[in-house]
């Protein structure tokens, strides 16, 4: 079965089809990167022999449980080119993470790949709301992070006009959205919160902006963000999922209809939702480790990979595919405060149920003895920096205390700081973490 190609800035035929119809689809692609992946990836085919499944045994899709899983650290146990499944001459380019854990996880892309993630990034911006002949600026970054070049080519199958900004240059990202007047922008939602802050420094007002939507990834987010960036530019904020091993940004987008989580392209990635101590596979709708299986990619194939990131599997609504939760966390992104688990964006929304307070924060861990302190640092809305007395700073920060103990269940000292205490990101994901306890032996 072959899926029928869209126009651009058409509905694919496969985005309302029945559940069957996906179904059906979804095992003849599983069945075919099962068996490629088996064939032509010799560390996947020797974990299969060490479990004792073979691709033969995929006759639904819940036989894909029996199969092994694959992790970030096979990845880089192989690296560079360990696990392509397609010879090197066949590699049409080259990605990688950025390697700040360790080795990059160096991922590879026949022409068929690249086609194939053009057109889940156009449907993702077609989602959002964006449509052929818009004007898309493009501020991820370029290179071997997957982000820009992602969706450079994806704004340009939608038959838009891509801006291809890339990071940083915070003042000249500015004068170009107001001298060109794009319609959308890609962007990471921290430094969305950058450029919003040269438009207020600047005198430059929400309706002043031409953007309409904003197309953000490539780190948590939540809902008090969401209201924060909408507000400060005055768009309609979309999130975008997707990482280096799977694909690169157009794994999965919201749909600007309803902005209920992003829906997952279930022709292209096949999701699990699993128990992360155990391996289990949960049902729709509980909460676990996102797990992904690729079911056309030819260079690099991924067999149920552990992406790490925690979330939930919900229904269809806006399209016949199913759509994921807000990411809450990642598990290796966890902090264990006093027993207690904590991940960053949970903090994220207790600080931002204030609205004098900007979505720029730090969490800073020390350990006095045996027991970990922790200090959230947080500013005032540039408007308000100065202006607010000792008395009003300290009431905000019992506020944004008391919240974060009646939610989180942890003690916090907070920190409310003057706009702009804390460093900006230049060129993509902030640092909201600085954990200063020492190693455990």
């Amino acid at each position: 079965m072959t899926a029928k190609q869209a126009q651009p800035g058409e509905l694919d035929p496969i985005e309302t089809a029945s559940r069957d119809e996906i179904s059906a689809l979804q095992l003849e692609r599983l069945k075919w990167s099962v068996r490629h992946t088996y064939d032509n990836v010799e560390p996947y085919r020797k974990k299969c022999i060490e479990k004792g499944v073979h691709p033969d045994d995929l006759k639904s899709l819940a036989d894909l449980a029996k199969f092994p899983f694959m992790t970030k650290s096979d990845l880089r146990d192989n690296y560079p080119f360990g696990l392509f499944a397609v010879p090197r001459n066949r590699i049409a380019r080259l990605h990688a993470s950025s390697g700040t854990t360790g080795k990059p996880v160096v991922v590879g892309y026949t022409q068929r790949d690249l086609s194939n993630w053009a057109d889940v990034v156009a449907r993702s911006i077609r989602a959002a709301g964006v449509r052929p002949g818009d004007m898309v600026h493009v501020a991820y970054g370029y290179g071997m992070f997957t982000g820009g070049l992602g969706a450079h080519y994806g704004v340009e199958r939608l038959g838009c006009t891509v801006v291809p900004m890339s990071g940083g240059q915070t003042e000249k990202q500015v004068q170009q959205i107001m001298d060109f007047k794009p319609d959308a922008i890609m962007v990471t939602p921290s430094y969305s919160l950058v450029i919003a802050e040269e438009f207020e420094r600047l005198g430059i007002k929400p309706d002043e902006i031409s953007l309409k939507v904003g197309i953000f990834g490539a780190e948590p987010w939540g809902q008090g963000m969401r209201a924060e960036i909408e507000r400060k530019l005055g768009i309609d904020a979309i999130d975008i999922y997707g990482l280096t091993e799977v694909m690169g940004p157009g794994v999965a987008c919201e749909c600007i209809e309803t902005k209920d989580g992003p829906v997952i392209w279930e022709d292209h990635f096949y999701p699990e939702i699993i128990d992360p101590e155990t391996g289990e596979v949960l049902p729709d709708g509980e909460e676990g480790e996102l797990v992904f299986t690729s079911l056309t990619k030819e260079a690099f194939p991924v067999i149920r990979y552990r992406t790490r990131d925690l979330t939930r599997l919900l229904p269809p609504t806006s399209r016949a595919f199913r759509r994921m939760d807000k990411i809450v966390g990642r598990s290796d992104d966890m902090l264990i405060v006093r027993g207690v688990n904590v991940f960053p964006t949970q903090i994220e929304e207790q600080i931002l149920r204030e609205p004098r307070l900007t979505g720029n924060y730090q969490i800073v861990l020390t350990r006095d003895g045996h027991l970990d302190n922790v200090e959230v640092r947080c500013e005032l809305q540039r408007e308000l920096s100065g202006t607010l007395g000792r008395g009003a700073i300290e009431e905000i920060a019992r506020g944004v205390a008391g919240h974060i103990k009646t939610i989180i269940g942890i003690s916090t000292k907070v920190n409310v700081m003057d706009f702009d205490s804390i460093p900006r990101t230049q060129t993509g994901k902030a640092r909201r973490v600085i954990d200063q306890r020492p190693k455990q032996l």
